[in-house]
């Protein structure tokens, strides 16, 4: 593992990102017919978003160089319809990547939907272009290798706020989610993936692609329910932002906790943000929004919130505070939380789970509480939820690869139908 492999998976944390500005005016957005658009199409936002979830915006085709072993795919970059926290249309973008050899196993190929780690916040930092080549930071697709050597496809979204002029909105439990869910109807779309709408499918993310994974396990019941899914792997999950933002406070990681709050205010805008900060605490917004992982961590090593906010306010002290519509920034931290109000398909809950569930981590984990790993897991097997946890004697950083074999071995069973047993 290279490097700047090493330093993203490091910084493969919780806390999220960004806001979302006004961009420059594109045409209305219509459905793909080829996938022969620019690449600026791809990037661009279009003024106004039409079409159902999953629906092909623009597409290109691509190389990805940055994944490794020399596979023979096919790869395409796109742009695609989901739904933002709010239910609105939202256009975001994303690659699918199809083997060239034929799928020999049973039924049709199947599509793992993957969501990355950390990146940062810049439009420049997004999971497609970086895996093309177009900005090399410190992605390498271990995983995208993994998946694509196993027969199956990917769809990789970019989550919501990578497109020119945006800024990512960073642990947003639905956008997230809903990205993920329609990454997989989009890859459907795209002329020439040979992807069938009945395909099994699986989805994977580690750190905030693992809180990315769970959340559109606890959302795909009743926003995708015509998808197939066989199973969610889910490592280093921050499922409980509250006790994460605490713990990284001070801390190496602590630029990560500013971005939280900057992707949270992007996705809930009446929360006061600005007349919170203090002048060094608008600047550093100022810098993260542009930056990618290594950026961020050099940025914001050390920082402290109370160091940012007038009168020096603490966590505590900022999740108390209300936004014009009376609502909190700890109730919208608290509304980014995994496990709450879940249950099996079966069930009357919230959110409804009726396929397995695998969760990993390192037991060093200096990034991740090991206590936030295991209420979430704790939850799922309260809930019913068949729910297999593996970990591995190492930190943040080696825990994301040395889980690899073992999460495709897992999904190989799950497409294979074959029986899921938990460990709770």
């Amino acid at each position: 593992m290279r490097w700047r492999s090493a330093v993203r998976v490091l910084g493969a944390l919780w806390v999220g990102a960004a806001g979302v500005t006004a961009v420059a005016q594109a045409p209305a957005a219509t459905a793909s017919a080829a996938c022969t658009a620019p690449e600026s199409a791809v990037y661009t936002p279009p003024a106004s978003v039409g079409g159902a979830p999953g629906t092909v915006l623009a597409c290109r085709t691509t190389a990805l160089p940055e994944v490794p072993g020399d596979i023979a795919m096919n790869a395409w970059q796109m742009q695609y319809v989901s739904t933002n926290v709010d239910g609105k249309p939202v256009a975001v973008s994303g690659l699918v990547a199809v083997p060239k050899a034929a799928w020999t196993g049973p039924g049709t190929r199947p599509v793992v939907s993957f969501h990355f780690g950390t990146l940062g916040l810049g439009s420049q930092c997004a999971f497609s272009k970086q895996l093309a080549g177009a900005y090399q930071d410190e992605y390498e697709g271990d995983q995208i290798a993994a998946i694509l050597k196993a027969g199956w496809a990917v769809a990789a979204t970019d989550d919501v706020g990578y497109l020119t002029g945006q800024t990512h909105t960073y642990v947003v439990g639905r956008n997230a989610g809903h990205a993920m869910l329609d990454a997989v109807r989009a890859a459907f779309q795209v002329p020439g993936s040979g992807l069938s709408g009945g395909t099994k499918v699986g989805v994977w993310g580690y750190s905030q692609g693992g809180a990315a994974s769970l959340w559109s396990a606890q959302l795909a019941a009743s926003y995708a329910p015509e998808l197939k899914l066989a199973g969610a792997a889910a490592g280093g999950v921050p499922a409980d932002l509250r006790a994460v933002a605490k713990g990284s406070d001070g801390g190496p990681f602590a630029g990560f906790s500013v971005d939280a709050t900057i992707g949270l205010r992007a996705a809930y805008p009446k929360l006061p943000f600005e007349s919170v900060l203090n002048d060094r605490g608008r600047q550093l917004a100022t810098d993260l929004r542009g930056l990618c992982l290594v950026g961020t961590v050099a940025r914001g090593a050390g920082v402290k919130v109370e160091d940012l906010t007038v009168g020096g306010l603490n966590y505590d002290q900022l999740f108390k505070l209300a936004g014009s519509d009376g609502v909190t920034w700890g109730e919208v931290v608290d509304a980014q939380k995994l496990g709450v109000d879940i249950g099996p398909a079966t069930s009357t809950a919230r959110f409804r789970i009726g396929f397995p569930v695998l969760q990993y981590h390192g037991l060093l984990d200096e990034v991740i509480p090991t206590d936030v790993e295991n209420a979430v897991r704790t939850a799922y097997c309260r809930a019913g939820i068949t729910t297999r946890q593996r970990t591995y004697l190492s930190e943040h950083l080696l825990a994301d690869n040395q889980a690899i074999g073992d999460v495709v071995s897992w999904f190989t069973d799950r497409f294979a139908g074959r029986p899921a047993t938990g460990n709770c």
